[in-house]
């Protein structure tokens, strides 16, 4: 911490906590009003002040002197808010601002006092300018460090270069902004600055510690820590406004373009790229869309226009792209379309894996596919992704091609375990009556409790019918095959029959895996059990038995 503190403009707004309350609030700040926190002032109105009120006093006491005083209480929250645009504002006067607290900031004032024309000329532009975009009256001082800075615009004073030291001597320890150093040090007889910064530094550090150490340096004009400036965030967003609104298809996909080229090259320029795309709209009639588009990788120009104009069309079509219901078209056309690049990231922060996902015949696939895509809409190419459920039906989603690959349910999708799909066996494999999920036929040990209690275990079947087949199954004699409410099986399955078809034998069988879901909702509760079977031809099947009913779910390979 050695060196000559830096020259700092400092932006000081009195009594900011009832600002803010008035600002988001609207308590009047012309009214007597004090901000309380743990029953204590700790910030008041000018009126308040007039009245005798001062920080630090009770509750009860300041209401005492006050009976028609507002009371407040803190909100750092609030206060950050309402300071949020008063920052913004000086930031569009200079760079390299640093929020030191709600209602102060600093920044270097060398900068400033070049292009403005000197240090005064700068502290009265930047109030000036604040007063004029936010309303609010605010004071600068200018010092040699931040400390020094932040006591001089509370007089709305310049020291001159050099003089932070004197400045400084004649304060009050309270300056320090420390009660019990403040309080220690007026008992052992020490009560100003300039008294303290005289003492030997290694016998402060010896009685008060390194924060005592801290403030001895700011007392004595050396602060020199450097300011910690913020950057304000790029301004990514692209908007277009038309004369003529859009109602066709055609005109808002030559606008999709346009706007998608433009928003590409705006990230280009900052070296970013965007994993998500926020799409605004407005109608002639004042109606606001807005939808955001996910993607698994970064978004090109193409591929950012291709969404823009999906979605257009999507909204001026009134198509949801599954033959559903279709939503209702906007009352008018479009008049002013916004980009909104969400998920933001550095263009090499997303890196291709080492293998397999690279070459110029993944991207072949990947331009033929989007350009399917381009011409059938979104929903012409789906990738399957897996995910968490208990039946193969549950575990999988069908995303878009491009699209964030994310699972419909939570939970990872069915990993390796001693279950396996049934192998032929000259006998069947019986499962003991109460034998429940998690346990498989005929093994005799116990598989681990899966994530989704009562899934079927690995590998997946090769094919998930979408409309399960009917089925009938029987045991040797010829009986139906029956489960209890207890999981027991009236009879080892010997022949299945699939809707129509012949009888098939079934060679083996594994199950019964249960599920019982929502039963806390009676009229979405569903109760079954599903049964692996191998049948004489080679053939796997999963069937589930619902309400008395055999059903084919999937098929094995």
């Amino acid at each position: 911490m050695s060196g000559v503190p830096q020259r700092t403009l400092l932006l000081w707004c009195p009594d900011w906590p009832v600002l803010a309350a008035e600002i988001v609030d609207g308590v009047p700040a012309t009214d007597p009003v004090v901000v309380l926190h743990a029953n204590r002032v700790i910030a008041c109105s000018e009126r308040a002040r007039a009245e005798g009120i001062r920080r630090g006093l009770r509750r009860r006491e300041a209401q005492g002197r006050c009976p028609h005083l507002t009371v407040v209480d803190h909100d750092p929250g609030r206060d950050v808010r309402a300071f949020e645009p008063v920052v913004a504002a000086v930031e569009e006067v200079v760079a390299g601002v640093e929020v030191i607290r709600p209602g102060a900031c600093a920044t270097a004032a060398r900068g400033p006092s070049r292009y403005l024309g000197g240090e005064e000329a700068a502290a009265e532009r930047i109030v000036e300018h604040v007063a004029q975009s936010c309303a609010v009256e605010s004071q600068v001082g200018i010092a040699d460090g931040v400390f020094a800075a932040g006591l001089a615009a509370r007089e709305g004073r310049i020291v001159v270069p050099g003089g932070t030291r004197e400045f400084l001597a004649a304060r009050p320890v309270e300056a320090l902004g420390r009660p019990a150093l403040a309080d220690l040090l007026r008992r052992l007889g020490v009560r100003t600055l300039g008294d303290f910064a005289a003492l030997p530094a290694g016998d402060v550090l010896a009685r008060f510690g390194f924060d005592g150490a801290l403030a001895h340096r700011l007392a004595g004009g050396r602060d020199d820590r450097p300011l910690a400036v913020r950057q304000p965030p790029a301004d990514l967003t692209v908007t277009a406004d038309y004369d003529e609104p859009i109602d066709r298809v055609d005109a808002a996909a030559f606008a999709a373009r346009t706007l998608a080229e433009r928003l590409h090259e705006r990230l280009a320029g900052y070296g970013l790229a965007c994993t998500r795309l926020g799409i605004e709209a407005v109608t002639a009639h004042g109606q606001e869309l807005h939808r955001v588009w996910r993607h698994d990788g970064l978004l090109t120009a193409a591929a950012i226009a291709d969404r823009v104009r999906w979605q257009l069309d999507g909204w001026l079509s009134g198509s949801n792209g599954r033959g559903g219901t279709r939503p209702a078209r906007p009352t008018a056309g479009i008049v002013r379309l916004r980009l909104v690049p969400d998920g933001v990231l550095a263009q090499a922060g997303l890196q291709p894996g080492l293998w397999g996902e690279t070459g110029e015949e993944r991207e072949r696939a990947h331009r033929a596919l989007s350009r399917v895509q381009g011409i059938l809409g979104p929903e012409a190419v789906v990738t399957a992704v897996l995910g968490g459920g208990r039946s193969p039906a549950d575990q999988v989603r069908l995303v878009p091609w491009g699209d964030e690959r994310v699972p419909a349910r939570p939970g990872p999708p069915p990993l390796p375990s001693v279950a396996a799909p049934p192998a032929p066996a000259p006998a069947p494999v019986v499962v003991p009556a109460g034998s429940g999920a998690g346990r498989r036929a005929g093994r005799g040990r116990a598989v681990a409790e899966p994530p989704w209690p009562g899934r079927i275990p690995p590998p997946s079947p090769a094919v998930v019918l979408p409309t399960p087949l009917p089925a009938d199954v029987r045991d040797a004699a010829g009986e139906p095959v029956v489960v209890s409410a207890r999981l027991a099986v009236s009879a080892a399955p010997a022949r299945l029959t699939v809707g129509d078809g012949r009888p098939a034998e079934i060679t083996g069988w594994a199950g019964p895996w249960p599920v019982d879901e929502r039963w806390w909702a009676p009229a979405e509760a569903r109760r079954r059990a599903r049964f692996q079977v191998c049948l004489a031809d080679g053939a796997a099947l999963l069937l589930a038995v619902e309400g008395g009913q055999w059903l084919v779910e999937a098929i094995y390979d």
